[in-house]
């Protein structure tokens, strides 16, 4: 199992923006340094808790300071933007990282983005698929470019003067294009289905239930034997909450606790899914009367915490309830403690990581 990092980062709205971007920042580098081999990081542009407004201008900031760590865009929300900037903006990301990217990508899923982008109302899957087919459209063409779409236009042929450079797109340094993947967020989702068919990949997000996160290995399933493609656990990546710490009583206070940063994280996804009519994420079963999903029992389904000797026990029994997947993303939370924020990556790395693969070995083996 590989650990790699996603985070959709919530901070309380008081906390002083420099401050929560500097602690962002200090996980993926500390990533890097651990061994993750990759790390995601989302954005919004209209939420004072999930403040990283542009996760291409975030990972942009990193490219020289990590060494071997893939970075990826969790995701590039495209209804929100023209394809032919983020054609060029991935394109020189994927130069600045030497190759290092995943070009994660959504429709977004927050409606006062959607709402002050003025696309509330339209059909964003449409949209979606439009701006993606676009970004890739002017990756395999070249100039003069002349591509049509219902919600965007790309074309350089009245101005261009290719002899000395101007009216040219640039082209990512991986071809055709950088690996993409997409964030699944509902349960069976069709999404993945359609993805796997088209080469890209799945993130299973942390904040679904264990049996919701195991229905998407059989859509990824069939959208790969609908294009004859390998359907390989290893390209499954699946988010958690975790966190470790030595000792048991720091690790459910500081997961459990009222304040826990943990519960702040669920309280505000809670909060926004209820608000939005999509509570549906957190049910157990999908007739479960809304009433019955509560906070508290959020947070004691969808939080593994405790010793790195309880981690590794939950995290198997995790793979037994979802089925195997490669990549364990680590999902990140507000540093309250930046010392025990670290140290949980730390011990998941060097601790937990080996115990996991130890007992997957054993029983791969005995099979």
């Amino acid at each position: 199992m590989d650990l790699g990092f996603f985070t959709m980062p919530i901070h309380p709205i008081d906390k002083d923006w420099r401050q929560s971007l500097r602690e962002d920042r200090e996980a993926f580098l500390l990533a890097d340094e651990l061994g993750f081999t990759e790390a995601y990081v989302g954005e919004h542009v209209t939420d004072s808790a999930e403040n990283i407004t542009s996760c291409v201008m975030f990972i942009a900031s990193l490219a020289s300071a990590t060494k071997n760590i893939r970075l990826g865009t969790g995701t590039v929300n495209m209804p929100n933007s023209h394809p032919a900037a983020v054609a060029a903006q991935v394109a020189m990301l994927d130069h600045m990282l030497d190759g290092r990217f995943n070009f994660g990508i959504s429709p977004g899923g927050l409606a006062t983005d959607a709402e002050v982008f003025g696309n509330l109302d339209n059909d964003r899957a449409e949209m979606f698929l439009e701006c993606i087919n676009t970004v890739l459209k002017i990756w395999e063409s070249e100039p003069p470019y002349n591509i049509k779409g219902k919600y965007w236009n790309v074309s350089t042929e009245r101005a261009q003067m290719t002899e000395i450079g101007q009216g040219i797109m640039p082209k990512p340094l991986q071809r055709p294009h950088p690996p993409i993947v997409v964030t699944a967020v509902a349960p069976f989702s069709k999404g993945v289905t359609e993805a796997a068919a088209r080469g890209w990949d799945p993130i299973s997000a942390n904040f679904l239930m264990p049996q919701w996160v195991k229905s998407h290995w059989p859509k990824y399933v069939e959208g790969c034997e609908r294009v004859g493609r390998p359907a390989d656990p290893a390209n499954w990546r699946v988010a958690k909450s975790v966190f470790v710490a030595d000792d048991m009583d720091t690790a459910r206070r500081y997961a459990t606790d009222p304040d826990s940063p943990y519960r702040f994280y669920y309280s505000q996804l809670y909060t926004k899914l209820k608000k939005h009519g999509r509570i549906n994420l957190f049910k157990e079963y999908r007739d479960q009367p809304d009433e019955e999903v509560t906070l508290d029992k959020v947070c004691e389904r969808l939080i593994i915490w405790g010793t790195p000797d309880k981690v590794a026990d939950d995290l198997l029994a995790f793979r037994e309830e979802t089925g195997d997947f490669g990549t364990l993303l680590y999902a990140g939370k507000d540093w309250a403690d930046p010392a025990l924020g670290k140290r949980s990556m730390v011990l998941l790395a060097e601790q937990v990581k080996p115990a996991v693969d130890s007992a997957t070995s054993a029983s791969e083996a005995a099979e």
